[in-house]
């Protein structure tokens, strides 16, 4: 990882989007827990008792569209368009989805893994639009593949302006090499994605892995 987990902030709250080995990985989340005990995990209804078995506490898992406050801050479990598996015989067996962050003067949105589809734009009815949102761009080919579940650079833009996000960065690129294309092509697709759409680079960023960001 370029940020090892001991070399992490305190964290209040941790939340996961859905149950794939890339995006729950039960040792990092029992790090995290070892280092902040006091910390909340938000898991998608269908993985609670997963963590606890693990030793984990302070879990709380959501269907589509419950929340929870958290000192100042507003938790939303929202719903994209994927599907959840950790072996051959639960597929499905537990939700999958984004979160919508309230924070006091901010929000931040998380996609999870999705294809392209409607929900962001009831998302952005329903809990208004984010000031930055962390959206997937990676993991796309072949697209008669993989279009129903993880979108490409393209669709990435397409949902951030669905959202009405004021930034966005990509995520879910650069990592893990699942799928077909290029390790560094969603970059220099989003890039191309930017300029058909008029839009300044600085709108969608993707960070090199380890690069910070000031907001």
């Amino acid at each position: 990882p370029a940020i090892p987990i001991e070399k992490l902030p305190k964290i209040d709250v941790i939340t996961v989007s859905h149950n794939h080995y890339d995006h729950l990985d039960m040792k990092s989340l029992k790090k995290i827990y070892k280092l902040n005990p006091e910390a909340s995990f938000l898991v998608p209804t269908g993985d609670k008792r997963r963590l606890e078995r693990a030793g984990i506490r302070n879990v709380t898992e959501f269907l589509w569209w419950e929340d929870i406050k958290i000192n100042d801050a507003k938790f939303t479990f929202t719903p994209v368009q994927h599907w959840s598996a950790r072996g051959l015989g639960d597929r499905n067996k537990s939700l999958w989805g984004g979160w919508f962050m309230q924070l006091k003067s901010e929000s931040i949105y998380h996609a999870g893994d999705t294809g392209y589809s409607n929900d962001f734009i009831e998302t952005r009815k329903r809990l208004g639009s984010p000031s930055l949102s962390l959206i997937p761009m990676g993991a796309y080919a072949p697209r008669w593949f993989m279009k129903t579940n993880h979108v490409n650079p393209e669709e990435a833009v397409q949902i951030s302006l669905d959202l009405g996000s004021k930034q966005s960065f990509a995520m879910h690129w650069g990592t893990f090499p699942l799928t077909d294309e290029e390790v560094l092509e969603p970059p220099a697709l989003l890039k191309k994605a930017l300029e058909e759409k008029n839009l300044d680079g600085d709108y969608f960023i993707a960070l090199k892995p380890g690069e910070v960001f000031n907001l």
